[in-house]
């Protein structure tokens, strides 16, 4: 059922054509993108509602330097420029090493772009798919599509960013850290 409404919507399947155009290793279109497609189309809302961008993210370990990832994101915004919607283009290989300095938590050093799925707040969140040299769409979900289809939004285990949330929510503490 994803794979089907991942195909009837032309959006998606732009930025899907597009992250093979760049040949982007280990490429994934993921998050928001994916699950309020899902949550439209079963609602019978307007394709686009609920999404302010696309998550796009590969995996390079061998230039993790922040100007290839740059040069990526350059070409990336002209590949995707015709599009009703911004497209964010993301190393994964990269996240662990400005990841704890920006949100003040650890993040693990990935092995591959699926691998950040783990760290997702939500099980819901944790949908990715690729487009395939054959035309073929893979769905790429550690927990499951339940969640998405049932409206969900459970807490995934050993979360990084449900960690970081929730440092959030409860502040500074009385000695000034979290």
């Amino acid at each position: 059922m994803l794979i089907g409404i991942v195909r009837a919507q032309p959006h998606l399947m732009r930025i899907l054509e597009g992250m093979r155009t760049l040949a982007l290793p280990d490429a994934l279109l993921g998050s928001g993108a994916i699950y309020n497609t899902v949550w439209n189309t079963l609602t019978h809302r307007p394709p686009l509602t609920g999404i302010k961008d696309a998550d796009v993210v590969y995996f390079d370990a061998g230039d993790r330097s922040y100007e290839a990832e740059d040069a990526i994101i350059r070409k990336a915004q002209v590949e995707f420029a015709a599009l009703p919607i911004p497209v964010e283009v993301r190393n994964q290989a990269r996240v662990h090493l400005w990841f704890p300095e920006k949100f003040g938590v650890p993040y693990p050093e990935l092995s591959c772009s699926a691998d950040m799925m783990l760290n997702f707040a939500s099980k819901t969140h944790a949908v990715a798919v690729r487009l395939e040299d054959d035309g073929a769409i893979s769905v790429h979900a550690p927990f499951g599509l339940d969640d998405i289809f049932a409206f969900g939004s459970r807490p995934t285990p050993g979360s990084t960013m449900r960690e970081l949330m929730l440092k959030r929510r409860r502040g500074p503490s009385v000695s000034g850290r979290n």
